[in-house]
C-alpha cells in the first residue's frame, strides 16, 4: 500500500503548478515549442546500456516545485555516473538517515561536480560512504563517481540531478539540460525511461 501511495505522490508531481519564470521555458523545451541546439549534452548519470525511469521532472509538484532538477528512480546500490567532466569540488557521504520527512534534509549524501564553463552538477541521496571520488579530484564524463542510495529527504531510493550556473553576481539559477541517450538527444520526460549509450 505504501509504495501505492508513493506512486501517487509522484503521479501527482507531474502536475506543477510553479510559478517560476522558468518553468514556462521549460514546458517550451520539453514539448518541441522552443528549440535549443546550442547547450551541452550530458551523459544519461548511470552506466552505458542501462535504463532508469525519470519519477520526478523539472518544476514538478512533490518536492522539485522551484526546481529544475530530475529524479531517476534506482535501487541503492547503483553505479552514478558523471553526466560531464570536470572538477570535484564537494563530497559528503556521512550520512546515514533517509525518508519523507524535511527533517532529514542534512542527512543527503551529495557529490557536486563544477565543469568548465563554471557550471555545476549535483548528485544527492548517494548511499552513505558511497562516494567513489574525493574533492579536488578530475573527472570524466562517464566515470563512475558513487553509488546511489535513500540519504536526506527521499520517499524511495533515487538519484536526485540538477545543474546549476551562476549569473555572475553571486546568485546561482538551476538549468534544464539535454542529454544524450539511446532515441537521440533530449531533454527528460517524467515517467519516461531512458536508455544510456
Amino acid at each position: 500500500m505504501r509504495v501505492f501511495i508513493v506512486f501517487i505522490c509522484l503521479v501527482l508531481a507531474a502536475c506543477g503548478v510553479s510559478k517560476n519564470p522558468q518553468r514556462k521555458e521549460v514546458r517550451g523545451l520539453l514539448n518541441g515549442t522552443v528549440k535549443d541546439d546550442t547547450s551541452f549534452v550530458y551523459a544519461l548519470p548511470y552506466k552505458q546500456g542501462k535504463s532508469f525511469r525519470v519519477i520526478q521532472g523539472y518544476f514538478s509538484h512533490f518536492s522539485h516545485k522551484e526546481r529544475a532538477a530530475l529524479d531517476f528512480n534506482m535501487k541503492r546500490g547503483t553505479g552514478i555516473c558523471a553526466a560531464r567532466g570536470g572538477v570535484v569540488i564537494r563530497v559528503k557521504e556521512d550520512g546515514d538517515r533517509g525518508g519523507l520527512n524535511k527533517k532529514y534534509r542534512p542527512y543527503g549524501n551529495n557529490i557536486v561536480i563544477e565543469h568548465s564553463d563554471s557550471t555545476r552538477a549535483g548528485y544527492w541521496h548517494l548511499q552513505k560512504d558511497g562516494a567513489l571520488v574525493q574533492v579536488g579530484d578530475t573527472v570524466k564524463q562517464g566515470q563512475l563517481i558513487s553509488l546511489s542510495g535513500k540519504t536526506g529527504y527521499a520517499a524511495v531510493p533515487h538519484l536526485h540531478f540538477l545543474v546549476w550556473k551562476s549569473n555572475g553576481k553571486g546568485n546561482w539559477q538551476q538549468i534544464p539540460t539535454r542529454f544524450k541517450t539511446s532515441k537521440g538527444i533530449k531533454y527528460l520526460h517524467f515517467w519516461k525511461k531512458y536508455k544510456n549509450v
